[in-house]
């Protein structure tokens, strides 16, 4: 009786739990079908990424095909966002005034020169640097993060560290000796009838004879302010009389420099972007070093100079500020630096691609790192200093312009750079 109870009982609650095979197959149905839904709409949420456009002035022509590369690998390495972005043609030399011209309409990302930092600053112009602010800090030269910087704020991502000058000379005629100082430099080209070349009436090489004697640059009350008329300024005052004297001294542009390297030219002061130029003309006589010292009050002065840096800034009106900064930081990183000094032989402001061996290597940017330690940051120098009255300095130099002494000269000279 007890066993077939239970028998019975079991036999219950089997067919309790059994379901229609029907009803079976309708369940796995619309648990596939919902399944199906929820992975379709999952599927649908992950490729809806947020659209981001940005507007970039990367510079000169030849920057173009570059950029464009490295945009595409941006945005590789932010998946996350699906960006649209655009490039313009604007110089960095001209990025202020273009700016300036309607800034609503301006890039979210442009390059410029630092000597434009103080005006696009105090423009409002720049976004501050705050996305990952101290990785750039640790990655670039102190003088470059330094000629991005105002008033403890860091405004913009250095790029490059090679807007700067030097001397190329041709080893053949001046030994390594004589090639430190302009007396021994005008010596071996006399000798070999050749030329010592300096553009005396551009303000931007005639200011290394100020420099290299103390001068400075300052801004007071929103002016321009020099002590090139001091006592040591005008013993430089003198000292470029006396070069634009030499029967072996010869002024010009770049055109003359180039055209006359290896020929008539033994020596002559530039920059990096003649470097290719001027290696052809010489082949294996090609080289390049610091500038050299000139003798001023009976002892011998190191010539100064400018370094100038190519920055990027992020426009403060920009609408996508983070992916802005991102994409500041990346055109402008190790590896892309890197990749613009391979291609265009460009000197890199970041510390490691420039303490690579190919950097190294380079006879060009190597003169040129061995001026860095007597060059000034262009970012305190005002448009009133490039806006004539040191060229006309110069050009009264070289054309021999001795109607006034020299302190009568650099005192005008001074008083107009500050109005």
């Amino acid at each position: 009786m007890v066993l077939t109870l239970a028998a019975s009982l079991m036999s219950a609650c089997a067919k309790k739990d059994e379901e229609p095979a029907e009803k079976m197959t309708e369940k796995t149905e619309t648990k596939e079908e919902d399944s199906k839904d929820a992975g379709s709409e999952e599927k649908e949420e992950m490729t809806e990424k947020e659209k981001v456009s940005l507007k970039v002035w990367g510079g000169s022509q030849e920057e173009q095909e570059l950029l464009a590369k490295m945009a595409e690998g941006f945005k590789a390495a932010y998946p996350d966002k699906e960006y649209d972005i655009t490039f313009g043609v604007v110089g960095e030399p001209d990025a202020n005034t273009k700016y300036q011209e309607d800034p609503s309409a301006a890039a979210d990302v442009f390059a410029f020169a630092n000597d434009q930092l103080y005006d696009l600053v105090n423009a409002g112009a720049l976004y501050e640097v705050t996305k990952n602010k101290d990785e750039v800090i640790a990655a670039n030269m102190s003088s470059a993060i330094d000629a991005a910087s105002k008033d403890g704020k860091l405004y913009a991502y250095p790029m490059t560290a090679d807007n700067g000058y030097f001397l190329y000379y041709d080893k053949s005629v001046i030994s390594e000796e004589q090639v430190k100082s302009i007396d021994g430099i005008l010596e071996a080209s006399a000798a070999a009838d050749k030329k010592f070349f300096m553009d005396l009436s551009n303000g931007w090489y005639i200011a290394s004879f100020f420099l290299g004697a103390g001068g400075e640059f300052q801004i007071v009350d929103g002016k321009q302010t020099v002590n090139f008329n001091n006592a040591d300024g005008a013993m430089a005052g003198e000292a470029i009389k006396a070069l634009a004297a030499d029967p072996s001294f010869l002024t010009g542009d770049d055109a003359v420099l180039t055209g006359g390297m290896g020929d008539t030219i033994s020596a002559g002061v530039s920059g990096t972007w003649n470097a290719a130029a001027i290696e052809e003309k010489l082949g294996d006589n090609y080289a390049a070093t610091k500038l050299p010292t000139y003798t001023a009050g009976g002892k011998q002065v190191q010539l100064g100079s400018f370094a100038g840096f190519k920055l990027v800034g992020v426009n403060s009106l920009t609408e996508n500020p983070v992916d802005a900064m991102l994409f500041a930081q990346w055109i402008t990183n190790e590896e892309n630096q890197v990749e613009r000094f391979n291609v265009r032989a460009i000197g890199p402001s970041n510390i490691n691609a420039a303490d690579s061996d190919a950097v190294r290597s380079n006879i060009a940017l190597s003169g040129l790192a061995q001026q860095s330690a007597f060059a000034t940051s262009q970012k305190d120098v005002m448009g009133s200093y490039w806006g004539g009255p040191a060229e006309a300095f110069g050009a009264a130099m070289e054309s021999k312009d001795y109607s006034m002494s020299i302190q009568e000269m650099l005192d005008a000279m001074v008083e107009q750079i500050g109005q």
